[in-house]
């Protein structure tokens, strides 16, 4: 498979090519030159596979040869080493739950699967020592440091923004040491976002460091989000109902990756973006000009993206027609205000406990409903609720239980590097 650049589409790449460098060197995002569907046959007989082989079939032709299936398979074994449940709310609607994994966010497939394939790639011995340059708005730095913690030939550094990450994000990132610098940028997750993209295209850092990045920009960590969309289909192909999936929407890779599923053949009928008061996307719906704006700090700060990188990828996969999308793709954002009051109704309600990300993608989902009740919806939960312990807490009145994992963090010692401008970057990875 070659990937070509979203700027220019004759400068081409190998995967792992595309894997190793992050952006292409003309800063464009990468994507596939072909997108292959699967056979009417492979969705007939879904419930026949395992999680592993389901994911092998889904992500073998964008590695190609690059990495044997031998050592494909093990990487998806170990990316998908915990449970996608499609937990019931009510005969509508259901909860896609992400959050089972070692951070407790959705972010893990993605973070191990790049993990394995650059590991690969470096044991070959094509490449030296690699640095993992990635900003955070809360869960991917977690997820990143965990997947890549103790790599052979790999460093990362984590940007990201002071005051702006939950205090369990923040240890998550902050803890680990080894292999893991996190650097504290006192600014927001764009400027962070725009320090990383600088660096790629500094010379005189390339020439000192092979740098990679681990957002959701590299393929490796974008395109295995599509398992989270054939596990759930799996889960819901008996329902006779069209599918709706409302998904948590920051810097829009999940819903991109999800939106690629349905090209090679998913039978999911739309999207919707949900967003918090960064609502770049639906004021693009509304005047079809992107324009974007500084982020504003929400208590779904994940979603605090002012510029979403991936929505260029969504626009290619329509190929730039603007009432396909549309078609195929809503868009709703909601305040701090909203988030709460239906993160109190659903657990006064149902019991059912939703992080502040999942509130957004469920009242998306309820928006749409109201206009399609034909459809039955799935929003998506992508991160524990612990990890917001304190908004939690505060908004539905009860003590959340320490899952092991959290708990052992909880105390350690944050270690970080406070910078304030791309020069303090630069100057920590020319050291």
């Amino acid at each position: 498979m070659q990937y070509f650049s979203l700027n220019n589409r004759e400068h081409t790449s190998s995967f792992e090519n595309a894997v190793l460098r992050g952006l292409a060197p003309d800063k464009g995002l990468y994507f596939p030159e072909k997108v292959i569907s699967l056979p009417k046959s492979f969705f007939k007989d879904i419930n026949g596979f395992s999680k592993v082989d389901l994911a092998f079939q889904v992500i073998k032709n964008f590695v190609g040869d690059e990495i044997p299936s031998s050592e494909l398979t093990k990487i998806i074994e170990h990316t998908l080493d915990f449970d996608f449940p499609v937990v019931s709310i009510n005969e509508n609607i259901g909860v896609l739950e992400l959050f089972h994994g070692p951070t407790m966010a959705f972010k893990d497939v993605g973070a191990r699967f790049m993990a394995g394939s650059l590991g690969y790639f470096i044991k070959k011995g094509n490449v030296g020592n690699v640095t993992v340059l990635v900003a955070t708005s809360g869960d991917t730095g977690g997820a990143v440091a965990n997947g890549f913690l103790g790599v052979d030939g790999i460093d990362v550094v984590i940007l990201y923004p002071k005051g702006k990450v939950s205090e369990i994000q923040e240890k998550q990132l902050t803890t680990l040491g080894e292999n893991i610098i996190a650097l504290e940028v006192d600014g927001t997750f764009d400027e962070c976002q725009d320090m990383v993209k600088q660096a790629f295209l500094d010379e005189e850092i390339q020439k000192h460091r092979q740098l990679t990045s681990a957002n959701s920009i590299n393929v490796a960590r974008w395109l295995p989000q599509m398992f989270y969309y054939f596990i759930a289909y799996q889960q819901l192909a008996e329902i006779d109902k069209k599918i709706v999936f409302s998904v948590p929407s920051g810097n829009f890779g999940n819903i991109c990756a999800g939106m690629l599923a349905v090209k090679m053949g998913l039978p999911i009928d739309h999207f919707i973006a949900s967003s918090n008061a960064n609502d770049v996307i639906g004021r693009y719906f509304d005047s079809e000009k992107y324009e974007p704006r500084p982020s504003i700090s929400t208590i779904s700060n994940a979603m605090d993206v002012g510029n979403p990188s991936n929505f260029i990828r969504i626009i290619e996969l329509f190929e730039k027609d603007f009432k396909n999308l549309k078609d195929h793709l809503s868009s709703y954002s909601f305040t701090d205000d909203h988030t709460k009051k239906a993160m109190k109704a659903m657990f006064d309600e149902t019991g059912y406990i939703m992080d502040p990300h999942g509130a957004v993608g469920y009242l998306g989902l309820q928006e749409f409903l109201k206009k399609h009740p034909e459809y039955y919806g799935t929003f998506l939960e992508t991160a524990h609720p612990v990890k917001f312990l304190e908004t939690v807490e505060r908004v539905i009145g009860k003590k959340l239980e320490i899952p092991p994992a959290i708990d052992a963090i909880l105390n350690k010692e944050k270690i970080s590097i406070s910078i304030k401008e791309y020069a303090d970057l630069k100057a920590h990875l020319l050291e």
